[in-house]
């Protein structure tokens, strides 16, 4: 009773009439930085999605959330609910720090077959399994819910697993059909090693084997997740390991990287070559993405992952008010598998925007053609029809190694020409690139601005480009997701031009995205 009076006041003080009245900030939905189809915080800090689930009809989505501010600290549970994992509803924060215990990041899970013995009633009980943080302690708890996650009672055995470690944390569990067993991925960090263990009931757990790769240019290891994705195409499966590196990334600071290989239950087996290291996103501002758990049955979709858009590098310093931080685009997960004559079979992770993002698209400006300059005085012609500060750009490229490429520079200043973001394609070095060094604001951090680059090769002579836009970010889709590339942008009031520039551009479609937010 106690917790859920708690949750209550506390989702009260969070209400926007409240927020703003003690504080005079705008707690709506129109700030200039705030992400109209991407999912932030009312007001306040959030950092890693926590506890990704489906149940009952709707999406969960709890994150790393401080009550009390917008620089990370106090850790509880933040928590909103979907029903198409595209227009969230913010509830009062789930699980909350308790003391000088923080609610660190962590998993949920349906218990459908009432393992725990939480379940009353006949009701299906929701567990959540978090790591608890103390100053010089991290051990993994668990806290059950029979409302659909509104309140949560703590486990009174807890902590489940506690090996007396400063650095222990992260866990990602889920239910493992062949082994009728639940499983937990966690994490030590700075061993950069993933710990397996085995439960009957979510309550007694048992080490089942380890992983770690000596070629990770990775930092520490965080936020793990593992998951069988299909193959396109095939009714195979194979096993996806997604890691978390506080740093190492490819633009610098944090980011992710991805194995790919074989799981029975105990512990995990790389099929990758040593050396062929995989990173899940090439831009800087994508981390501790994880995939929801019991997602409802649709043919063979793969799995959908959220991220947190952010850097360790700056993230305390983004210049967003009330709110700070936000989430990524949910992704669907799936393989390929590449045979060339002659050498072994090579699998390589699709991510795409899912397909429920479709309905906030809006009707299309489109061009085909190769004179560039045509285009730009189409939309100069177009003017005020055209979407200013958050669509979709779709491109079609047919680069010749000759020529100098392809760049178009979006939210542009009409006022100030140097203020642009700049996304194009090196046909000569075959890289897909994203700079953002005068992209508006950039010098709350000296590591926030530069150009960032991701290796990109053709496809039967062509290269794609779905680009989306918000009003703070830009996630790239090269190839049907055989890249991503991740970025946060902060340009001024008047950055609202698109303008192209090169050679080997065939096709052009811009198209609105609706809010998410009413």
């Amino acid at each position: 009773m106690i917790r859920a009076l708690w949750a209550l006041w506390l989702g009260s003080l969070l209400s926007s009439a409240g927020l703003a009245q003690r504080t005079g900030t705008d707690t709506t939905y129109r700030q200039a930085f705030r992400p109209q189809y991407h999912f932030s915080p009312r007001a306040n800090w959030i950092n890693d999605p926590n506890g990704l689930v489906y149940f009952d009809g709707e999406y969960h989505l709890f994150y790393q959330y401080n009550p009390y501010g917008s620089r990370w600290g106090h850790m509880t549970w933040g928590h909103a609910i979907s029903r198409d994992l595209v227009h969230w509803k913010e509830l009062p924060p789930a699980i909350p720090e308790e003391g000088s215990t923080m609610i660190f990041s962590g998993s949920c899970v349906v218990d459908k077959n009432n393992t725990s013995g939480f379940g009353q009633n006949g009701v299906i009980p929701m567990v959540a399994v978090y790591t608890a943080h103390q100053t010089n302690r991290q051990s993994q708890h668990i806290a059950y819910s029979l409302d659909r996650g509104r309140t949560w009672t703590k486990y009174i055995a807890n902590p489940v697993i506690d090996l007396n470690k400063k650095d222990f944390r992260d866990p990602k569990v889920f239910w493992h059909e062949p082994t009728q067993r639940w499983v937990m991925v966690v994490l030590l960090p700075a061993e950069k090693k993933a710990l397996f263990y085995q439960s009957p009931n979510l309550k007694q757990w048992t080490k089942s084997g380890e992983f770690t790769a000596a070629d990770s240019p990775a930092t520490i290891w965080e936020c793990p997740d593992l998951v069988e994705v299909p193959v396109d195409g095939t009714l195979e499966r194979k096993w996806l390991l997604m890691l978390s590196m506080g740093g190492g990334a490819p633009a610098g600071g944090s980011g992710m990287q991805y194995y790919l290989g074989r799981f029975d239950g105990k512990s995990f087996v790389s099929e990758l070559k040593p050396g062929d290291v995989r990173y899940v996103d090439w831009g800087k501002d994508y981390y501790a993405a994880i995939t929801f758990n019991n997602l409802p049955v649709r043919g063979n979709r793969g799995a959908i992952s959220i991220g947190w858009m952010n850097n360790w590098q700056y993230a305390n310093d983004l210049p967003t008010a009330p709110f700070r931080g936000a989430m990524t685009l949910p992704r669907e997960l799936r393989l390929v598998k590449l045979q060339n004559s002659g050498t072994p079979a090579r699998y390589e992770l699709r991510q795409r925007p899912i397909q429920e993002l479709k309905p906030l698209l809006g009707a299309p400006f489109r061009w085909t053609g190769t004179d560039v300059a045509q285009l730009n005085e189409q939309l100069h012609t177009a003017g005020s029809s055209l979407p200013t500060d958050t669509y979709l750009l779709t491109l079609e490229l047919e680069p010749k190694q000759i020529s100098p490429g392809v760049r178009v520079q979006l939210r542009k200043n009409s006022q100030d020409e140097t203020e642009a973001t700049a996304i194009g394609y090196d046909p000569v070095r075959q890289q897909l690139f994203l700079d953002r060094s005068r992209s508006g604001q950039t010098g709350f951090s000296k590591d926030f601005p530069g150009r960032f680059t991701a290796p990109l090769k053709p496809q039967n002579g062509r290269v794609t480009l779905q680009v989306w836009v918000d009003r703070s970010s830009v996630e790239i889709f090269a190839n049907d997701g055989q890249v991503t590339m991740t970025n946060q942008i902060f340009p001024g009031p008047s950055a609202t031009g698109i303008t192209f520039f090169g050679d080997g551009l065939r096709s052009v479609i811009i198209q609105p995205i609706e809010g998410i937010w009413r």
